[in-house]
């Protein structure tokens, strides 16, 4: 074999199939399923169903399951195993869910009850919905009341596993579910059977899903299922990594356009305020000058008003000084005494005096 890997891996459909899939290794299915689901009680038998549903006439659409089948009690499972990721993969699994709802359909006087159906996904994959959330992997969904919270109706139901949040190690393994999953994840990477997991339904696991057991139709079988796995996870991986390089342009695009936008909003509003401060400021400037030569206009023109209303002043006191002087004179030369001038003219006798001197 071109593998060197030891035992089978179940993500592959011929790997699935052969560990949960044939009547000789339904104990593994009815292990699986009772440590999943433990509300409708232990299953203690399953019979397996057509996993290929047909419409109800030839137009309708049919569906193919990987695993259908039907316990003791006639409650219907659905398993399935999903390794790529799937857009509508909830709205699938609600449209296989359909089957078995109506395949219950009786003709004739029928009260519509019906058993309990269930869908089980083990998922290679993560809801988009739910990737941040690493601790819930574990999925189970019903019809709820969104009013109460409570269960509406709880004979449909949806149990989703999200593989690849499931990182426990083999020390961190705290119950039998936990081992499942464990085995489920890292079956192909086991050279031996883990000390922890000694119960007889992992030995009988380990015995199924050893490759050396196989014979050479089934070899044939397994090589080519795993060569379409691989090319699933060849194409998966092409599509994120070109997803994530056009994502990546895209990216900066939409930045650059956006950091464009908000570089010129920014400027703007930066380039407003230090403009409108630089104009303040040069405004100030040019009125400080402005208002200097406006000053110094204002002051010649008041000084040089003040300057003529003290000079008529000067004049005209001075004027009138002359003028007394010279009746003074006239006074003195019309032999008028002296004391009578003083009186009229309001001069001293010294200043008189001088007049006749002069």
């Amino acid at each position: 074999m071109a593998t060197q890997e030891k035992y089978l891996n179940p993500y592959t459909d011929f790997g699935f199939k052969k560990l949960f899939g044939t009547e000789a290794n339904k104990e593994l299915l009815i292990d699986f399923l009772n440590q999943m689901i433990t509300e409708q009680g232990t299953i203690t038998d399953l019979q397996f169903l057509s996993a290929e549903q047909l419409g109800r006439n030839s137009f309708e659409r049919k569906a193919v399951f990987d695993i259908y089948c039907e316990n003791e009690k006639g409650e219907k499972f659905i398993v399935e195993m999903q390794k790529a990721e799937q857009s509508y993969f909830k709205d699938r699994s609600v449209y296989y869910s359909t089957f078995p709802i109506q395949e219950q359909a009786m003709s004739g006087n029928w009260n519509f009850q019906l058993k309990a159906v269930y869908f089980v996904g083990v998922l290679d994959f993560v809801f988009d919905e739910t990737r941040d959330d690493e601790e819930v992997f574990h999925h189970e969904v019903k019809l709820i009341d969104t009013k109460t919270s409570k269960v509406f109706y709880d004979k449909l139901t949806f149990i989703y596993l999200e593989m690849p949040k499931f990182n426990k190690s083999e020390d961190e393994l705290s119950s039998r579910f936990d081992k499942w999953l464990y085995v489920l994840k890292s079956l192909p990477k086991f050279q031996q059977r883990p000390r922890i997991l000694q119960e007889q339904i992992f030995k009988k696991l380990f015995s199924v899903a050893a490759l050396a057991k196989l014979n050479p139709e089934e070899v044939r079988g397994y090589e080519d299922s795993l060569k379409v796995y691989r090319d699933n996870i060849n194409v998966v991986d092409t599509a994120k990594a070109k997803g994530i390089k056009e994502g990546i342009k895209e990216g900066m695009k939409k930045g650059l356009e956006k950091g464009l936008k908000k570089g010129l909003k920014e400027g703007l509003k930066k380039g407003k305020a230090e403009g409108i401060k630089e104009g303040i400021e040069k405004g100030i400037e040019e009125g400080i000058e402005k208002g200097k030569a406006e000053g110094i206009k204002e002051g010649i023109e008041k000084g040089i008003e003040k300057g003529k209303a003290e000079g008529i002043k000067e004049g005209i006191e001075k004027g009138k000084a002359e003028g007394v002087k010279e009746i003074a004179k006239s006074l003195l030369n019309m032999n008028v005494p002296i004391a009578q001038i003083m009186k009229a003219t309001g001069l001293s006798e010294n200043e008189i005096n001088e007049i006749i001197k002069n």
